[in-house]
């Protein structure tokens, strides 16, 4: 058997964590058994699916690294396959016209509730003539329900779970209007797709044994069903915007790499021994159902940070730059010319070890792209604030103009410098680093030197040496 998954979400918004996570899983579970992978976009609720929710989710999915099997499928364009299902069914006796008013519902439910009883649907078409239907009067088509006995389903992660049929009513597949619902179209789509395994939160895991006794209706075998826990938040409460329930493009703005998302992603909920650090390549060898959990993920920022923190230092620096790249140019305020893209590459090395979030290399990269004379921070300018720090710098790059200009020969040249006054190596690094970044905080002002270059190395120390 192929192994088919696919993951279906309705174009109402951005692409979640939650549905991230879904994506991922089936995405995983179809890659590592050689099998199929489909994206099928759930748009019949025609009021609230929009394009730009549709754009959101394939930017999302894209961005994640989670490509897809052929052409994603819209539901809504299926609406009369899943409505042909209907009525095939109503002609086997397997699903019946029920013409109840909404106002004859609502006083079924009033009464239920009065007495305390679930508000179910309580069959007054299933077994009625339809003769005796009020002439013109529009109907829904509702499944013939089995009302005996109970509805199993052996879940690939709950275990088996079951419900009286009792519990269940006839739900409905045609509404008054001819449209399908949601139920329906799922069942239908989900068969047609040939999925062979429906993976996916439990939240829907009600709407598994509705679903399941619809496939048997129509005559079909049901799918493998796994239900995997929902994502809280870090204090245990369901996860809402406030924890991070943010959509799959918002991370990437706050500067996450993919591989860092799907990383993290995939260890909520499922694991791999002790292992945390778990590359893609990896995850598809190892991913199976049988190690996700039962129990609620919690979402955490600060993993999430310090794992991205591990993939950024992991990353080719060449790469590194051109995503930084943007967000540099943003916060100089002009374009980075060809001398500040090739210091923002050749200093790579010592700016990834340092930051989380490509947000946090960008702030720590500006400074290699910034145009002369640089503006100082509060800290930068008090550390340049007296003629003696000043005068130091300028003895200092004149001593080591003249030599090699590699950040071993220039930190040597500076320890010389220094015991040669009797000071501590600080007491020049210090107002250097606020002469050549602007800060006071820095990759090694050594490397930052050999990064800058001599000519530009002078210049800026000049520029801080002369009062203003």
């Amino acid at each position: 058997m192929t192994v088919v998954t696919r993951f279906a979400p309705s174009p109402t918004g951005f692409l979640h964590i939650g549905g991230a996570r879904t994506a991922l899983f089936n995405w995983l579970f179809a890659r590592h058994h050689g099998g199929k992978f489909h994206l099928r976009i759930e748009d019949t609720d025609r009021a609230r699916s929009t394009q730009d929710a549709v754009d959101a989710i394939f930017d999302g999915l894209k961005w994640l690294g989670l490509d897809w099997d052929g052409e994603a499928v819209f539901q809504f364009a299926r609406m009369d396959r899943h409505a042909e299902m209907a009525h095939r069914l109503v002609a086997e006796g397997k699903a019946y016209r029920c013409w109840c008013t909404p106002e004859e519902l609502d006083k079924v439910r009033e009464e239920q509730r009065a007495k305390g009883l679930p508000m179910r649907y309580p069959g007054i078409w299933r077994d009625r003539d339809p003769a005796e239907a009020p002439a013109g009067q529009p109907f829904v088509v509702r499944l013939r329900a089995p009302q005996d006995g109970e509805t199993i389903i052996q879940d690939l992660v709950q275990g088996e779970v079951k419900v009286a049929n009792a519990q269940l009513d006839d739900m409905v597949l045609l509404r008054g209007d001819g449209t399908p619902t949601y139920m329906l179209s799922v069942v239908v789509d989900d068969h047609d797709m040939g999925i062979t395994h429906i993976i996916r939160g439990d939240d829907h895991l009600t709407n598994a044994f509705r679903q399941y006794q619809l496939y048997k209706a129509c005559g079909w075998e049901p799918p493998a069903f796994a239900h995997i826990p929902l994502i809280h938040g870090p204090d245990g409460a369901k996860l809402s915007k406030r924890h991070g329930a943010l959509g799959a493009e918002a991370y990437r703005d706050m500067g996450f790499l993919p591989e860092a998302m799907r990383n993290y992603l995939l260890r909520l909920g499922w694991s791999h021994g002790d292992d945390e650090v778990i590359s893609t390549k990896q995850a598809v060898e190892w991913f199976g159902l049988d190690s996700v959990g039962r129990s609620p993920a919690r979402f955490d920022m600060v993993k999430l940070a310090n794992l991205n923190g591990h993939y950024l230092r992991q990353a080719e620096d060449g790469r590194l730059a051109a995503l930084v790249l943007p967000l540099v140019e943003a916060r100089i305020g002009h374009p980075a010319d060809d001398l500040a893209k090739a210091r923002i590459r050749a200093g790579m090395g010592g700016l990834k070890e340092r930051a989380k979030t490509l947000v946090e290399l960008a702030d720590s990269a500006a400074f290699y792209a910034r145009r002369r004379p640089l503006a100082l921070d509060d800290k930068a300018a008090k550390a340049l604030a007296d003629d003696e720090a000043r005068a130091l710098l300028s003895e200092f790059l004149n001593a080591a103009a003249a030599g090699e200009w590699t950040k071993a020969a220039l930190e040597e040249a500076a320890r010389v410098f220094a015991e040669a006054r009797g000071q501590k190596l600080g007491k020049i690094a210090q107002p250097l680093r606020a002469a050549l970044t602007g800060s006071s905080v820095s990759p090694p002002i050594f490397e930052v030197m050999e990064v800058l270059g001599r000519e530009e190395t002078l210049g800026r120390v000049d520029d801080a040496a002369t009062p203003t």
